[in-house]
């Protein structure tokens, strides 16, 4: 069984940098389309970033040119991270790491990373 763990989520300043990570357990999803989902107050779950497994990545408008994805993959443990630069009030959210439905996983989300930016 996979399970997504996110970290990293913290309060930060406006224009402020963080960086979240997704480890990934039980399973090897390096192969697989990985993504980076959040949710602000009020507001529908929206993809912002993705990475397939041949390390093709897309961004959502809202976090392109501010934000990275990337994957790592070491011993037992795939890490999705996100870097995030010039963060702005508008970017405080729960954010998600998801793997979507394919041949060998069953959709899988995280429990989520609470990143709150001050003005």
């Amino acid at each position: 069984q996979v399970q997504l763990v996110e970290s990293g989520g913290d309060l930060v300043q406006n224009g402020g940098s963080l960086r979240l990570s997704c480890a990934a357990s039980g399973g090897d999803v390096s192969g697989f389309t990985m993504d980076w989902y959040r949710q602000s107050a009020g507001k529908k779950r929206e993809l912002i970033a993705s990475i397939t497994g041949a390390g093709v990545t897309d961004y959502a408008d809202s976090v392109k040119g501010r934000f990275t994805i990337s994957r790592e993959k070491r011993i037992n443990q795939v890490y999705l991270n996100l870097q995030m630069t010039n963060l702005t009030p508008e970017d405080t959210a729960v954010y998600y790491c998801h793997v979507p439905t394919s041949w060998k996983f069953h959709e899988l989300w995280g429990r989520g990373t609470l990143v709150t930016v001050s003005a």
